[in-house]
């Protein structure tokens, strides 16, 4: 039933091309970094938009006052990075590159077109919706020697195929101490947080989104109206599973996954882990085979103990992943 409906929201989706012509320069200081000058693009870029807290790294469910200080999940270590987390959004990015490169290698004349070098084009950076207060913003700002920026930006360094050293965390856009006081408040200003950063592009027709949360922080809110209000170009809403149960209370098949939405065609899918996170988005025809096979390898690698929940989850999503596969190569 889920997978029909992937297909579904697929053909929605679709790749529909732009034949868009501009130049965008590089750009630096949380602006759209595509790498090259261009004089057309065929199909928009996408830029992943990132919670942080239960989203990139757990935030272990710690409280002060009974209010949870940044999420709620307690599967994982506080601090822990997730899983493959940093090659999906990698994978997600890149898609839309490949694309854009395949279309021009196979209609036009690369004698006569010297001026588009697309082997050169860089997926725009992640982009970040937090609800850390920005009047913290000294204690918590993404450094670039952070652990979270140095591990975003090995990712692109480290690819074999479109290895590159301007990808990793982009605009970073906060919260405010009003949205900790007032928790109500966190998927609103999210949202808001997003509008902001549509003004990098109002057209809609160079850069197209990917929002990705989890279910402790309001993050559904943020994202339901981000595909509510602008569903031209948000392509998917992709939410982590958390909770604050701890692990030893999960039945057999794992944390229940709430079931798909789609909104306005617009897909808002729920994942355990980034491997399955993967396996619904090439389902959705937001990343190629190549690129969910190297979440797989990536998660495997990056989750070391084999021995609890957390192996269970990841080795269930895999064989999604290996069906997955084996229904779209046929």
């Amino acid at each position: 039933m889920q997978f029909s409906l992937f297909l579904v929201a697929a053909c929605f989706l679709g790749n529909v091309a732009t034949g868009v012509s501009f130049t965008l320069p590089s750009q630096t200081h949380g602006k759209l970094h595509i790498g090259t000058s261009l004089t057309a693009l065929k199909y928009p870029l996408t830029q992943v938009v990132s919670d942080i807290d239960d989203t990139l790294k757990s935030s272990g469910g710690v409280k002060i006052g009974g209010v949870a200080l940044g999420g709620i999940d307690v599967q994982y270590a506080r601090g822990q990075f997730y899983p493959g987390v940093f090659q999906f959004m990698w994978e997600l990015s890149l898609y839309s590159v490949k694309l854009n490169e395949r279309y021009f290698d196979e209609h036009l004349d690369k004698k006569k077109v010297n001026s588009l070098p697309m082997s050169k084009l860089t997926p725009p950076k992640v982009a970040v919706l937090t609800a850390r207060a920005e009047e913290f913003k000294a204690a918590l700002e993404i450094k670039e020697d952070s652990k979270l920026a140095v591990a975003f930006r090995q990712t692109g360094e480290s690819s074999e195929t479109h290895a590159t050293k301007n990808w990793g965390v982009g605009p970073v856009l906060y919260g405010s101490v009003s949205e900790w006081i007032i928790q109500d408040k966190k998927g609103l200003r999210k949202f808001n947080n997003f509008e902001r950063l549509l003004e990098q592009d109002p057209t809609g027709q160079i850069v197209q989104y990917i929002y990705v949360g989890d279910t402790g922080e309001l993050d559904q809110e943020a994202g339901e109206t981000m595909l509510h209000e602008y569903p031209e170009v948000v392509q998917a809403v992709f939410l982590h599973c958390v909770s604050d149960d701890p692990p030893s209370t999960y039945v057999k098949a794992g944390l229940p996954l709430p079931l798909p939405k789609l909104i306005n065609g617009r897909p808002l899918v729920f994942f355990r882990t980034y491997v399955g996170a993967a396996a619904k988005a090439t389902q959705l025809g937001l990343m190629d085979c190549e690129g969910l096979m190297n979440v797989i390898n990536a998660a495997e690698k990056d989750l070391v103990s084999k021995d609890d929940s957390k192996w269970v989850d990841l080795e269930r999503d895999v064989k999604e992943a290996y069906r997955t596969l084996s229904l779209v190569l046929g």
